[in-house]
């Protein structure tokens, strides 16, 4: 059964929180939200009248688009679009050209990648990083799975768990993950990394961990993408990835951006962390010249 949709976080970038749920708006919503990301500032001084001509719908389908957002109403939609235009002033222009020598790459990628970090923190839902704090203290075991680029980033999360001596193991290949997924129980979490929320080989094993009624978080930077159906909770991270970058590496960086912060909280919060972490250094201090 397909969950309801999840409230958004009004803490959130507005911005970025309509380019995450774009692909489950509807026709006359994608309308509102291009006219809306194509001109913020017209829009932040817009009416609602003046919205629904931009967008070529009716004053409805701007309200509907407001509270798919989590807003009460339209006026507390612009208050946060004129928050997120004080916020992006901070940030020039980081599109790379064809003029632009090495030392011109360097900087732009640099302010690329400062955005991606700072866009990251926007996003971050803090009452659904606490449920996956709680609840990754509380499992007996930790699954987790990634495949292709996101199968990287499980590596990484997997190494971090283990040094803070959480009992955790990682999959990406596909068809172990179906089979590790079929023997998820109760007490376990399954942690799914996928950048689009709409890989198979994600959303069907989480969806039949979930029947086991393991406990399941997703990273991902879709909000109402699929995998999310089968989600207890929801990490979300900034993308700008194009179908043919997949794997990208800005968007590599808000995923391990984010890791960053649960593990490091995860390791104040568990009683045992620190003592793990020395084990583990004195495993392999004798590895070094």
């Amino acid at each position: 059964m397909m969950k309801p949709s999840r409230p958004m976080n009004n803490q959130s970038s507005t911005l970025l929180m309509i380019s995450s749920i774009y692909t489950s708006l509807t026709k006359a919503e994608k309308k509102v939200a291009d006219a809306v990301r194509n001109n913020p500032e017209e829009a932040m001084m817009a009416t609602v009248t003046d919205l629904s001509e931009q967008a070529k719908v009716g004053e409805t389908s701007v309200i509907r688009f407001c509270r798919r957002l989590g807003f009460r109403g339209y006026h507390e939609f612009k208050l946060a679009i004129a928050q997120d235009l004080v916020n992006l002033q901070s940030f020039p222009d980081s599109q790379i050209v064809e003029s632009d020598d090495h030392q011109a790459i360097a900087c732009k990628v640099t302010m690329k990648n400062e955005q991606m970090l700072k866009h990251t923190l926007d996003l971050i839902n803090m009452l659904e990083l606490k449920k996956a704090v709680s609840a990754m203290l509380a499992a007996s075991k930790i699954y987790i799975y990634g495949v292709g680029s996101s199968g990287i980033t499980a590596l990484d999360l997997h190494y971090r768990l283990m040094r803070i001596g959480m009992n955790a193991e990682v999959h990406r290949d596909a068809h172990i993950i179906a089979m590790s997924a079929s023997l998820a129980r109760k007490d376990d979490l399954v942690f799914g990394i996928t950048t689009s929320g709409s890989t198979r080989d994600l959303v069907d094993p989480l969806r039949q961990a979930k029947q086991n009624e393991a406990t399941v978080i997703t990273l991902t930077s879709h909000m109402r993408s699929p995998i999310t159906n089968y989600a207890d909770t929801v990490l979300l991270v900034p993308s700008k990835e194009m179908p043919l970058e997949g794997g990208a590496l800005s968007t590599k960086i808000a995923q391990i951006h984010l890791l960053d912060i649960l593990c490091t909280i995860l390791m104040m919060e568990k009683d045992t962390a620190r003592e793990s972490i020395e084990k583990t250094a004195k495993a392999v201090a004798d590895k070094l010249y």
